[in-house]
């Protein structure tokens, strides 16, 4: 409020008018930037929606066995290993079964579960779990990360943000870190880390 018998001077009449443009700017950004995350959002929708049966692959150490198996376990080595062991686990943690193999090349690698247990009798179809340990020709332990793929069958939204389901996995979409066609992926198991 003013006084009238002693009036703001000029100069600070002009800040105050520049403090409220000030204001008026920051509250039109922010409306910008609102409707610039919608924009984002409806594209990230799209996005996820556009993969729906596609075959994806991310980080993580999840199989589904399905139809009674084969199922793929894929890994990456840092080195050139001379022994890879591989262990499945089921849902609850239970160990599996462990299989071993030899003289595989540092990259990505897949290996199959035939879908059997330890004993040779097939599994029940669902969710599993493995774990790799490699070791080079000197038995020093080489660094693995595992992968996990399937094919995308349901998309969700849950507060704006698209997950893509597979194999009973909730996978974010910007953990996705491949993509392809069913029909080629098991025709060219390589992929771009």
């Amino acid at each position: 409020n003013q006084d009238p018998l002693s009036p703001t001077d000029h100069t600070e009449f002009t800040a105050q008018l520049a403090q409220f443009s000030s204001l008026e700017q920051l509250s039109n950004v922010n409306d910008n930037l609102e409707l610039l995350q919608n924009f984002q959002a409806s594209t990230n929708n799209s996005q996820a929606v556009s993969l729906l049966g596609k075959e994806i692959t991310t980080n993580g150490n999840f199989l589904q066995l399905t139809g009674g198996g084969p199922v793929g376990c894929d890994f990456s080595l840092s080195g050139d290993a001379a022994t890879v062991v591989t262990s499945v686990y089921d849902s609850t943690g239970g160990f599996v079964k462990s299989f071993e193999n030899k003289n595989l090349v540092a990259g990505h690698n897949t290996l199959l579960w035939d879908g059997t247990d330890q004993d040779g009798n097939p599994t029940a179809d669902g969710s599993y779990t493995f774990e790799v340990q490699a070791a080079d020709a000197n038995k020093q332990n080489i660094e693995t990360e595992t992968f996990f793929t399937g094919t995308v069958n349901t998309v969700t939204f849950e507060n704006n943000t698209p997950f893509l389901i597979s194999g009973g996995q909730k996978i974010a979409l910007g953990d996705v870190i491949r993509v392809a066609a069913p029909e080629n992926s098991i025709e060219d198991p390589q992929f771009e880390e």
